[in-house]
């Protein structure tokens, strides 16, 4: 017993430490995250299908803080996700597309990090070259959440308010700076199981409420989506990448346009409906009396894709707030991904945008949104002192932009600006000298990863997109012209039917004594009585074809009007412009060439292909507002898609192999295009807003409209009771009609046509084909008339002395209330000597002449140089005439011309005129042609006499300015930056009879 004893005391604690560890292994062991019940009490889970199947993610909210969890799914890890991004409410632009994020999950520990993988960089090649570029060009983390627990499932579960309000500058780097998460509250949450759609109001540092929304769905290729290869000869925007699998230089960019994913529901039809329609729904923000009219301009497109065999390729349905009307589309978001929404905003800018976004591994488009303001109906409000800059520096590319810099004084946008601004301006303009290409916005596309760029895209996109669309500023403009010119038109109707009434009036006062008179001649011939009553019968017959005329008249008058403009007027403008954001939509790029196919003649007489005007609806077309006795020619604008976008159209959505065969009608003189990056090229048909195969034909069409305005302005524009602020608006719109046409003519200039033809096309031209000779000389000759000449601006003493401004301290105070002759007239007059005589025109002219067989006619530097300097000079081609103050031999316009040129000789004079061999016979030249203007000069001063003071003062200084720009030694001076003419020179020595003057 004792032994029995001793053994159990020995073996027992061995059994008991057997035991113990037994059960610590069969124990729950203790979790590194808190219990999943624990942290969703007080949660609600987001339930959305009616069918009750789980969505992408599982959502818990807790409103009453704004708190929100999300729950992953199982395959979180290996999923790749797609985060579309909008603004909703608090902005200008809200319901605008804000960008998007790809990306996947990784777990760190107790961490999860949102990853943009690297997709710029890629291969196609053998094994060791993919895990090379792996290895380089890795993925990026852009941000990590803590895990707050695992779900019963064991994914994670994270804090989606702290992902989504805390961190939404992450997201929103422009629009949520300074997020406030602590005022911020839950707008929206919905889970779908392809997609979850979420929205936080959130109060930002000022103060300002704004609701951002995520649309996170799961990303996937679709099986049948095959990727199409890009070609410049088509304009379609793209995805691409830089694939290092490849070595041959042409193919190591890839490029894919981007493209719906449209097939025929059964391939054996001609013309079979689609397996799944690109459907767009029409806000219901969209006032009723526009939505016939935007669903017009999304249905034009059904056409082209016709031609590829498929019907009713686009479906449009109509949201709108009273649900007895259309109760099944108000619950579904803009925002949400799945849906294709035209939105209307109500901000008073004129602006249409119609981005997408693709899946930036194919180019498939998943989503499209387009936004229509409607500041481009508000014509009356249109700031002309803020359009001409921009017009004048239409065609400038980055070449001339570096130029300006250094040479402000040749810079419309300070010669327009008003004095008061130019210092500023002038400092800004020094900066950008520091940046690739003077600041042009084209050197900062990021190719790959798309651009922070003014032409195709908003910052750091990954889907590439429009982003920046200015037709409707364009519209905006020329609805402007447009009901000006009606009102004008009406006001001279008035007129005329008021004198018709007088005339009518007079002749019924007037009493014949014809019945007291007796006809002598009884006997008068049946055929005589027979002729009366015909000429009786005819004369019933023109009175009742009045009457209808005036019926005609009055119905037009008294038709339709929406917003104060006629319907037949501002309907398909409207249509148009959403067709373009449509083509958009659809991966088309802006197509500027496109508005020269046919002649105003054509035009007018209705002889183009099927009715449009132009070849594309891409371009930024002008009203056609060619008036002939007081009637528009021809359509005033597209009311229909053209030639160039059904051909686009075929080669982005055929489901034939044969592209080669599409491509190669490249030739095809329908099927001209040029896009955003040509319009700073030599090709003067990629311009916006140019019109017509002959410009020149255009522009004397609106020089004639502008005269017309400047004619009516204060007798029939003008009404009782307006404002005289009212005809200055008037005037400045007609400059800047001028001006638009000085800038559409002046790239014929030294222009060249470039074409995309390959080698081997049917019928393919030269890559780089001269203009005509004769061509260019008419648009110089047309500038140098409607530019430089006094009687090209219409101004007279009484017009002068009405072109006031209303003056109110809440809007434009500042403006000057008396108009600035001089500085408007001077400010057009420079800009159109930049748009001639800057570097890059005198290059292309220069570089013409090598282009040019000797043995043909060309334009020359020296001939372009010599007609300028003579137009702005030609008083000294004859003896001055006897001219008093009053009444001066030289104008204070031309005076002004005159110095302005003296000065642009003597900049070009220079060395900064330029660093290339293109350059090198600039500066001589110019020093001839200075040497001729002297020679003038001095003949001119043999009579002082006959001068006026003003004529003799101004001849005089000339002539100082230029003997001493011709007699002194320049040398540059890189430390000055002081602007002034001539950018960073020093005069070091003066002749002898200007040291007295020093």
């Amino acid at each position: 017993m004792r032994f029995l004893v001793r053994s159990v005391l020995l073996i027992l604690p061995i059994f008991l430490g057997l035991a113990a560890t037994s059960f610590a292994q069969t124990a729950k062991p203790k979790s590194d995250f808190p219990d999943f019940a624990t942290v969703t009490k007080g949660y609600t889970k987001v339930t959305s299908n009616m069918d009750g199947k789980a969505g992408l993610f599982t959502i818990w909210k807790r409103d009453k803080d704004g708190q929100m969890l999300a729950e992953l799914p199982r395959t979180y890890s290996s999923d790749k996700y797609f985060i579309a991004l909008t603004v909703n409410s608090g902005e200008q632009y809200a319901g605008l597309q804000s960008g998007e994020r790809y990306v996947t999950w990784r777990r760190y520990d107790k961490r999860l990090a949102l990853v943009e993988p690297n997709i710029s960089v890629r291969s196609s090649g053998e094994k060791e070259s993919k895990d090379s570029v792996k290895r380089l060009f890795t993925d990026r983390i852009m941000l990590d959440v803590p895990i707050v627990c695992l779900s019963p499932s064991k994914t994670p579960v994270i804090d989606m308010d702290a992902l989504l309000v805390g961190q939404a500058s992450r997201f929103f780097p422009s629009s949520a700076r300074g997020a406030n998460p602590r005022l911020s509250k839950i707008k929206t949450a919905k889970s779908f199981p392809g997609n979850v759609e979420l929205s936080f109001e959130v109060a930002m540092s000022g103060g300002q409420l704004k609701t951002l929304h995520y649309s996170i769905s799961k990303i996937t290729n679709a099986p049948s989506y095959k990727p199409r290869k890009a070609d410049e000869r088509i304009g379609y925007f793209t995805t691409s990448f830089t694939d290092l699998g490849k070595y041959k230089r042409d193919d190591t960019t890839v490029r894919y346009i981007n493209r719906w994913h449209l097939e025929k529901a059964d391939p054996k039809l001609k013309l079979s409906p689609p397996k799944q329609p690109i459907v767009f729904y029409i806000e219901h923000t969209t006032p009723k009396r526009y939505r016939h009219w935007v669903k017009k301009g999304i249905l034009l497109w059904n056409k082209a894709f016709e031609g590829v065999g498929i019907r009713d390729a686009i479906v449009v349905y109509q949201q709108d707030s009273d649900p007895s009307i259309f109760p099944n589309h108000m619950e579904k978001d803009p925002e949400d991904v799945r849906y294709n929404f035209v939105r209307w905003l109500n901000n008073n800018v004129g602006t249409a945008i119609g981005p997408s976004r693709v899946n930036p591994m194919t180019g498939q488009i998943l989503d499209a949104d387009i936004i229509l303001t409607d500041g481009w109906i508000r014509y009356y409000d249109m700031q002309y002192n803020e359009i001409l800059p921009r017009v004048a520096m239409e065609g400038f590319g980055p070449e001339t932009l570096a130029w300006l810099n250094q040479h402000p004084n040749w810079d419309p946008r300070l010669l327009l600006a008003h004095p008061s601004e130019r210092q500023r301006m002038m400092i800004e303009r020094q900066q950008l000298m520091m940046q690739p290409r003077g600041g042009h916005a084209m050197s900062n596309l990021k190719t790959n990863v798309l651009g922070d760029d003014e032409f195709d895209g908003l910052v750091n996109r990954q889907s590439q997109m429009n982003g920046l669309c200015l037709a409707a500023e364009g519209k905006g403009f020329d609805l402007n012209v447009m009901q000006s010119t009606l009102e004008i038109l009406a006001a001279l109707d008035d007129d005329e039917e008021e004198e018709e009434d007088k005339e009518a009036d007079s002749d019924k006062s007037k009493k014949t004594d014809d019945d007291d008179e007796k006809d002598e001649d009884e006997d008068q011939d049946a055929k005589d009585d027979d002729d009366d009553e015909k000429d009786d019968d005819d004369e019933k017959e023109d009175e009742k074809d009045d009457e209808k005329a005036s019926d005609a008249k009055s119905a037009k008058k008294n038709g339709q009007k929406l917003d104060g403009i006629p319907e037949e007027f501002i309907g398909p403008l409207l249509m148009e412009l959403v067709a373009h954001e449509v083509g958009h939509t659809l991966g088309l790029r802006h197509n500027f060439k496109a508005s020269t196919i046919y002649t105003i003649d054509e035009i007018a007489a209705g002889e183009t292909n099927d009715g449009p005007i132009s070849g594309s609806v891409m371009d930024y077309l002008p009203i056609n507002m060619r008036m002939k006795d007081g009637e528009i020619e021809g359509e005033h604008t597209m009311t229909d898609i053209g030639p160039y976008d059904r051909w686009a159209i075929e080669y982005g959505y055929t489901s034939s192999k044969k592209l080669d065969k599409i491509l190669a009608r490249v030739a095809e003189p329908e099927l001209v295009y040029g896009t955003d990056e040509d319009t700073y090229g030599p090709d003067p048909r990629a311009r916006r807003y140019d019109f017509t195969k002959q410009p020149l034909d255009y522009a004397k069409d609106q020089m004639k409209l502008a005269k017309f305005h400047r004619e009516n302005l204060l007798d029939k524009f003008v009404k009782d009771g307006d404002s005289w602020s009212k005809a200055r608006r008037g005037y400045e719109m007609s400059l800047s009609l001028q001006t638009r046409s000085l800038s559409m003519m002046s790239n014929w200039i030294g222009g060249t046509f470039v074409n995309r033809d390959k080698k081997g096309d049917k019928n393919a031209r030269d890559p780089l084909s001269v203009i005509d000779v004769d061509q260019q000389r008419e648009a110089l000759e047309w500038i140098l008339e409607n530019a430089f000449e006094d009687e090209a601006f219409g101004l007279t003493p009484e017009l002068i002395r009405h072109l006031s401004t209303d003056q109110w301290l809440d809007s434009r105070f500042l403006d000057d209330v008396d108009f600035p002759v001089h500085d408007r007239v001077m400010g057009i007059q420079s800009s159109t000597l930049t748009m001639l005589m800057n570097p890059m025109t005198l290059r292309l002219v220069y570089d013409n002449e090598a282009r040019t067989p000797t043995d043909e006619d060309a334009l020359t530097l020296p001939e372009l140089l010599g007609t300028v300097s003579d137009s702005i000079w030609s008083e000294l081609e004859d003896a001055p005439k006897k001219s008093s103050v009053r009444e001066p031999w030289l104008s204070s316009t031309r005076r002004n011309l005159q110095r302005e040129h003296l000065q642009r000789l003597i900049d070009l004079t220079l060395p900064s005129a330029g660093f290339t061999a293109a350059y090198k016979p600039i500066p001589t030249l110019a020093v001839h042609r200075l040497k001729k203007i002297n020679s003038k000069i001095k003949k001119a001063l043999k009579t002082p006499s006959k001068l006026d003071d003003y004529s003799l003062a101004h001849l005089e200084d000339a002539k100082t300015r230029i003997e001493k720009a011709l007699d002194a030694d320049y040398i540059y001076n890189v430390n000055d930056l002081g602007g002034g003419s001539g950018g960073g020179f020093m005069l070091l020595f003066q002749p002898d009879n200007a040291k007295d003057e020093k």
